[in-house]
């Protein structure tokens, strides 16, 4: 991909800007490839807060919106390296390329590393990005991944399309492209690890019930929104209650992280089954909500077991305690009140307030409406919690955080 001159100065005075207002001005510029030179702007300004070392390499070309909104962030991409042994050696092929960037977070892993990509526009770019980074020793191939499969890899990463033909989000492994369930026999004689990054909307039980050689499985979150489900894959069977689940939300500050640092929590289905936990319809001092990944994994009993807190009711998924729990993996905070929506309750117990943070958990209705109800905006130091306790009492729980 090249541009002139005029595009390239275009790019550079206007990368801040509005890409909608620089649209409607493209008649004024008859010298620049306008859709190209958007697709630019719009594409750095995105990698800003996603992908932060990129975004810091002026010369970084960077594909379509499609394709830039699937591609990994740079502290998910980060983990992913760190799960594969230091140092790995042998050689990685990613068989989904894309824009690049969990190869070129993987690939100071490998001694060799093969970039597989279909789409010819995401080859040139990759070809122009990579020495960039001084990722030279990475070679790419414009093909389908299935034809590269006749060479041998110690690793392979593999992100299958997750949209089907009309642009829809898919969420079950049958309707990705390509299938890796049909692939996983395959994918393992070529190689001793393979590593399948999946959608976070994917059921859990149903992916290890999909695939046979399950090792292990990894929940991502950022800032405690879930973003990938990675499932490693080996050449011996592990029993599905006995797979790790690691479960990880990555801390990101100002879209400057570098390192996956966070919170982890890992725990297999056998021990979540054989974990028992207190309820309790009296709330203590402290409150406790599992992050993102927790919940999407379903560790429960297990957190409670661990970290010695009782829930407040089988579906709620909230923790109580008198003392604080340091290292709780989720959001911990101090109770300051508790009512009912009596309207004498909440006056007493809400009545200073005009703001709150809301979180609806097992409750009859959404924060939207609960919003309108008690006439609060969004926003400010309080948080409510919106629940349902072991006794079916619906309740309002005040807090802040610690």
């Amino acid at each position: 991909m090249k541009l002139n001159d005029e595009t390239l100065r275009f790019i550079h005075e206007h990368c801040k800007d509005d890409v909608r207002n620089l649209a409607l001005q493209a008649p004024k510029y008859p010298g620049v490839d306008m859709p190209v030179a958007l697709t630019q702007i719009a594409g750095r300004q995105a990698a800003a807060e996603k992908i932060p070392s990129w975004y810091a390499e002026e010369g970084i070309l960077y594909p379509r919106h499609l394709s830039l909104e699937q591609c990994s962030s740079e502290a998910t991409a980060r983990y992913k390296a760190s799960i594969i042994p230091e140092f790995s050696s042998g050689t990685l092929a990613d068989l989904t390329g894309g824009f690049g960037i969990d190869c070129a977070f993987l690939s100071p892993k490998f001694h060799h590393v093969t970039y597989v990509e279909r789409q010819e526009v995401l080859c040139e770019i990759a070809s122009h990005n990579f020495p960039l980074l001084a990722l030279n020793h990475i070679r790419i191939e414009n093909k389908d991944a299935i034809r590269h499969l006749q060479e041998m890899s110690s690793w392979i990463f593999i992100d299958p399309a997750r949209r089907d033909g009309h642009g829809g989000k898919t969420v079950a492994i049958a309707d990705c492209e390509p299938n890796v369930a049909e692939l996983e026999s395959l994918l393992l004689e070529k190689a001793q690890h393979v590593m399948v990054k999946l959608s976070p909307m994917l059921d859990l039980s149903l992916a290890i019930q999909d695939l046979k050689y399950v090792q292990e499985a990894h929940i991502v979150s950022v800032n405690n929104e879930c973003k990938e489900l990675l499932l490693i894959l080996g050449h011996h069977t592990v029993a599905a209650e006995n797979i790790p689940i690691h479960c990880i939300n990555l801390q990101m500050k100002d879209g400057r992280n570098t390192e996956p640092t966070g919170q982890f929590f890992t725990f297999t289905r056998e021990q979540e089954q054989s974990s028992s936990n207190e309820y309790t319809d009296t709330l203590d001092k402290y409150l406790y909500e599992p992050n993102a990944s927790i919940l999407k994994a379903g560790a429960f009993r297990n957190v409670a077991c661990i970290y010695k807190v009782k829930k407040l009711h089988p579906n709620s998924h909230l923790y109580t305690s008198g003392e604080p729990i340091k290292n709780f993996p989720g959001r911990s905070f101090r109770i300051t009140g508790i009512c009912t929506l009596n309207k004498k309750e909440l006056k007493s117990v809400l009545g200073d307030l005009k703001k709150a943070n809301i979180t609806v958990r097992n409750f009859p209705s959404s924060v939207t409406e609960l919003r309108k109800r008690i006439k609060l905006s969004e926003g400010g130091e309080v948080y409510l919690f919106a629940t349902t306790l072991i006794n079916e009492q619906k309740v309002l729980i005040r807090c802040e955080k610690i």
